[in-house]
């Protein structure tokens, strides 16, 4: 009896010892982010350091910024990370979150075929450019996913008085997909898009696709971050969600942005203090 006892105590003992590291490597947080930060590689540079100084894993889910914000608001993630400013904003009058920060910036640029059969190559009114492109009925992929991505997309159309709605315009193809998906269909159409600069300089089979358009003020590419508010969804991780949210805009998590490089060519530039976040 004495021996199937000390049996129990030392097998219930290894057990908890077994335990401890385990909850250790549960440490983690779920952002919903747009893909343009996951495909552009930020997240691969970026969350080492993070989990290197707080022990806390990040697990992204990778969606359109309109998918994102549905993800928050459901309560399935702790974090956004997103960049359509209008929509963020909503989600915090929502309560949703009870603060947006601005993170960093980079801009969109319009991607197209050498030949550039709309010859727009240089045109720095991204609105006339984009109404030579549909003047000539060249074709247009467009990612299609209420990304922040196509929202400002969808603007610029509006802007350039375009219909692009189902039907309207048979040279304008809806992928229904992220940046790089959108961009390899790009390539294999010899397509023009509106892509992120950061998935664009880390984005690998281009073919015969060139920046054609960049440098209006309307290309601007805000991002922002959003701990989900607690009030509204319990669960959330709202400790190390938070620490997640104050490193990305604290001096030390805005140099790790700036310090992600291709080629020499930083993607993103940060601007949290520039705003007062």
């Amino acid at each position: 009896m004495t021996r199937r006892m000390l049996g129990a105590l030392v097998a219930a003992g290894l057990c908890a010892t077994a335990g401890l590291p385990a909850v250790a490597q549960d440490r983690f947080i779920t952002v919903a982010s747009t893909t343009s930060t996951e495909q552009s590689g930020l997240f691969d540079y970026l969350l080492p350091i993070f989990k290197d100084k707080t022990g806390i894993q990040v697990r992204v889910v990778a969606q359109g910024t309109g998918q994102a914000l549905e993800t928050g608001r459901r309560g399935d993630a702790d974090v956004l990370f997103v960049h359509d400013t209008k929509s963020e904003e909503k989600f915090v009058a929502d309560d949703f979150s009870k603060k947006r920060s601005d993170v960093m910036y980079n801009d969109f640029v319009i991607v197209g075929p050498q030949s550039d059969p709309a010859s727009v190559k240089g045109m720095k009114d991204v609105t006339a450019a984009m109404r030579k492109i549909a003047d000539a009925k060249a074709p247009f992929a467009s990612r299609g996913d209420d990304s922040g991505t196509h929202k400002a997309e969808q603007r610029l159309w509006q802007t350039a008085d375009v219909d692009v709605a189902p039907g309207s315009a048979p040279w304008y193809r809806s992928t229904g997909s992220g940046m790089g998906p959108t961009l390899n269909t790009s390539a294999a159409m010899d397509a023009y898009t509106l892509a992120d600069r950061g998935t664009w300089l880390n984005f690998r089979n281009r073919g015969n696709l060139v920046v054609l358009v960049e440098g209006d003020k309307r290309l601007f590419n805000q991002y922002g971050v959003m701990l989900v508010n607690p009030e509204k969804h319990p669960h959330v991780k709202v400790e190390d969600g938070a620490k997640f949210v104050n490193w990305l805009i604290s001096p030390e998590g805005q140099d790790a942005i700036a310090g992600y490089r291709i080629s020499g060519e930083q993607l993103f530039f940060p601007n949290a203090a520039k705003s007062g976040s």
